[in-house]
C-alpha cells in the first residue's frame, strides 16, 4: 500500500509539472514575422483607355409594320435581302379591309342622300335648320370614315422606306399580327452610316465624353484598325443588359464586308485625366468586378487590409482609382499569409 501511494504521488507531481510548463508556454506566445515584398505607392495622372465590345449597326434602322391588324397574306423578302426604296415587302389579307372600305362607301352614299333630302325639305319648310345641320354633320363623318378606310387599305402593305437590307424578319406568312406589330427590321446600309454600339457600366458611362477618340477592330477588317469617335450616349440603362449604350461613329473609308450585326471591339481614350495608382496583379486580393482588397503599410512593420476601386486592367498592372491615398507602401508578395495583426519583414 505504501509503494502504490508513493508511485501515485510521483505521477501526480509529473502531471503537475507538465501542466505548469504548458501553461507557461501559452502565456508567452512567440510572434511570427512574415517576410513580404513591398513597393512604394505613388499616384500619377493618366489618360485611361476603356476596352469595350459591341455590334455594328446603322443610324437609320427602322422597324416596319402594318397600320392595321390582320393576317399576313404574303412576304416577298427574307432576312439578308437587299431592297430598294418603295419595294413591296409584305401584304395583308385584304378581305376585312376591303369590306370596311365598302361599308364606308355605302355609308357615305346614304349620308349624301339624307343631306339632299334635308336640304329640299328645309327649303319647303318641312325640316328645321337643326335637322339640316345634323344631316350635314352625318355626311362629313361618313366622308372621314371613307378616308380612314382607304388609308388603312393603302397601308395594308409594307414597302421599303430606303435602300438597304432586311436585318430581321419577325413574322411569318399566315400569321395574325396586330396594328403596329414589327414585321421587318431594315437599315440603310447603302448610305454607309455604320456605328459600333457598345455597352458600358454606369461608372464608365459617367467618364466617357462626346467626342472622345476610339480605335475599332473586327475580324472582318483583316487586322485593320479604324478610327472612331463617341457620337452618342444613352440617357437610360438597357433593362435587358443592365448597361448604358455608347455609340462610336466610324471615321474615314469603311472596309468591305461590314454588315449590321457584325461583332467588333473598341478602345475608347478618355479625354479627362484621372489620378490613380498602378499596382502589380499579385498585390490585388479578392477581386470582384471593379472592387478588391490589398495589404498596405506605412511603417514597414505592420500591415492593414483596405478596400480599393479598380479603374482598369492593363497587361501587367492594375489601375486603382480609390483607396490608397493615405498609404506609403503596398504588399506585392506574401499577402495571402497576412492578417490585420501580422508583423512583417519587408524586402
Amino acid at each position: 500500500m505504501k509503494k502504490i501511494t508513493a508511485s501515485a504521488l510521483v505521477l501526480s507531481m509529473l502531471v503537475a509539472a507538465c501542466g505548469s510548463k504548458e501553461k507557461t508556454t501559452n502565456e508567452i506566445p512567440k510572434t511570427e514575422v512574415i517576410p513580404v515584398k513591398l513597393e512604394s505607392l505613388k499616384a500619377m495622372n493618366s489618360s485611361e483607355e476603356i476596352h469595350v465590345s459591341g455590334q455594328f449597326t446603322t443610324d437609320d434602322e427602322t422597324y416596319l409594320s402594318f397600320l392595321s391588324g390582320g393576317i399576313i397574306q404574303r412576304l416577298y423578302v427574307k432576312e439578308g435581302d437587299k431592297v430598294r426604296k418603295g419595294q413591296l415587302l409584305a401584304t395583308l389579307d385584304l378581305t376585312l379591309v376591303k369590306a370596311t372600305v365598302s361599308q364606308a362607301k355605302l355609308g357615305l352614299e346614304k349620308a349624301k342622300r339624307d343631306l339632299e333630302r334635308a336640304k329640299n325639305l328645309q327649303k319647303e319648310g318641312f325640316a328645321t335648320l337643326e335637322q339640316l345641320q345634323n344631316a350635314q354633320t352625318a355626311f362629313d363623318v361618313a366622308q372621314e370614315q371613307l378616308q380612314s378606310a382607304l388609308f388603312n387599305l393603302k397601308y395594308s402593305e409594307i414597302r421599303a422606306v430606303s435602300n438597304g437590307f432586311i436585318l430581321r424578319k419577325m413574322a411569318n406568312q399566315g400569321q395574325l399580327v396586330g396594328s403596329g406589330t414589327p414585321v421587318f427590321q431594315t437599315n440603310g446600309a447603302g448610305s454607309g452610316s455604320f456605328k459600333l454600339k457598345v455597352g458600358v457600366s454606369d461608372r464608365q458611362w459617367s467618364r466617357i465624353q462626346i467626342g472622345d477618340e476610339a480605335s475599332v477592330e473586327a475580324d472582318v477588317f483583316k487586322n485593320q484598325v479604324l478610327k472612331a469617335k463617341v457620337s452618342r450616349k444613352s440617357e437610360s440603362i438597357d433593362p435587358f443588359s443592365g448597361t448604358f449604350t455608347v455609340e462610336l461613329e466610324l471615321l474615314g473609308k469603311l472596309p468591305e464586308g461590314l454588315a449590321s450585326g457584325v461583332f467588333g471591339k473598341a478602345s475608347i481614350r478618355l479625354s479627362e485625366t484621372s489620378e490613380n495608382w498602378q499596382i502589380p496583379y499579385e498585390a490585388l486580393l479578392d477581386g470582384n468586378a471593379d472592387e478588391g482588397f490589398v495589404f498596405v503599410s506605412n511603417d514597414r512593420k505592420t500591415v492593414k487590409k483596405v478596400p480599393v476601386v479598380i479603374e482598369s486592367l492593363n497587361r501587367n498592372e492594375v489601375a486603382i482609382s480609390e483607396g490608397l491615398d493615405d498609404y506609403k507602401y503596398i504588399v506585392v508578395s506574401g499577402g495571402p499569409y497576412l492578417n490585420e495583426k501580422s508583423v512583417i519583414s519587408a524586402k
